[in-house]
């Protein structure tokens, strides 16, 4: 197949993705020492997409405070400490021809942790949740300061990408539905104010971060009281209004919910958005195949692939895709002979 798109460069800013293939960002729950800091097995997870020839990777939610993780043994960004791991990862990403984004997230009330957690109502996630503390105003702007310092961490660090976690029931997710946001101030009843939260979040990495900005988000959450994907669409416009590049859309987790779920389930919620919003959107969801991939792609519903589950069971799925599309493209120099060899027996 000549002329893929999924094998097309993509570019955002100043930012050239080598392809359309983005390893969505999915927890590892690997720290160690629940220091949140980079261990061995991080950056062989994260090379080993990049050797395999993904495009961009994204690094799975990184806690922009101590009780913002999802649980002990999550990655985080909240100090100085944080910056220098991070940093051999991201040039390591780099130096095998990939780019390094990262997801800025805090997990609210899905914090699985000790001690008090925090979400913008005293509503739990489900029966066997801890009940959270509603977040007071000087909580909110705090943790609105974390995401800023978060950035400016990620932007040291040498990441080229950022994306917000505002999807899959964590903090922002619960502060966009009116599921678990039942405030009555000015971050809670009408979508102005619920999005309230996120905007400001946007603003403020976007004082400290001029490069690609992505936001992640769970375009319907599968309730008759929660958000489906026209709330999304509006929310997408005006994140769109205040410079973000592209929606990544996934969807639920808000609150528990069965799910049907078959082969590019949430790409018709990319789709939607893309086009009613006019904003750039990432697609998600079961995506397995190279032929499916470039469908979704050159239909244009949508601009970037994220893989999660697939890049976990093969880290050179970008290899099986090009055979599968019958395109040629470059392996690292030290595998040339295997990946000459399978190009040959075509």
């Amino acid at each position: 197949m000549e002329n893929t798109k999924l094998f097309s460069p993509y570019t955002i800013k100043n930012v050239t993705f080598k392809n359309r293939i983005v390893m969505a960002p999915m927890c590892m729950y690997s720290c160690t020492n629940e220091d949140g800091k980079v261990t061995p097995w991080h950056y062989t997870h994260y090379i080993s997409r990049a050797v395999g020839q993904t495009g961009l990777l994204i690094q799975e939610a990184t806690a922009v405070s101590p009780e913002g993780r999802i649980s002990p043994y999550d990655l985080g960004i909240w100090g100085d400490e944080h910056i220098e791991g991070l940093l051999q990862l991201t040039t390591l990403i780099k130096e095998n021809g990939a780019k390094a984004g990262i997801q800025l997230g805090h997990a609210g009330r899905k914090a699985v942790l000790e001690g008090e957690i925090l979400a913008p109502s005293s509503i739990p996630f489900d029966d066997e949740s801890k009940t959270p503390k509603e977040m007071t105003l000087e909580d909110i702007h705090a943790t609105i300061k974390a995401f800023k310092n978060g950035a400016e961490r990620a932007k040291k660090a040498g990441f080229d990408v950022i994306e917000i976690h505002g999807a899959h029931g964590y903090l922002i997710h619960q502060f966009l539905s009116p599921l678990s946001n039942h405030r009555h101030d000015e971050y809670g009843g009408s979508h102005e104010n619920r999005y309230r939260f996120l905007k400001e979040v946007i603003e403020e990495v976007k004082s400290v971060w001029n490069g690609p900005l992505f936001v992640r988000i769970s375009a319907n959450e599968y309730h008759p009281q929660g958000l489906t994907v026209e709330d999304y669409v509006l929310y997408s416009r005006w994140m769109k209004g205040q410079g973000v590049d592209l929606i990544d859309v996934s969807s639920g987790a808000i609150v528990p919910a069965k799910i049907n779920i078959y082969p590019g389930y949430q790409v018709p919620l990319a789709e939607k958005i893309k086009h009613a919003a006019q904003v750039p959107t990432g697609a998600v969801g079961l995506i397995t195949s190279g032929l499916q991939a470039e469908e979704i792609l050159q239909s244009e519903r949508a601009d970037l692939v994220l893989l999660a589950r697939e890049l976990l069971r093969d880290p050179y799925w970008p290899r099986s895709a090009a055979q599968e599309l019958g395109v040629d493209i470059e392996g690292p120099v030290q595998y040339e002979r295997g990946w000459k060899q399978r190009r040959n027996q075509r």
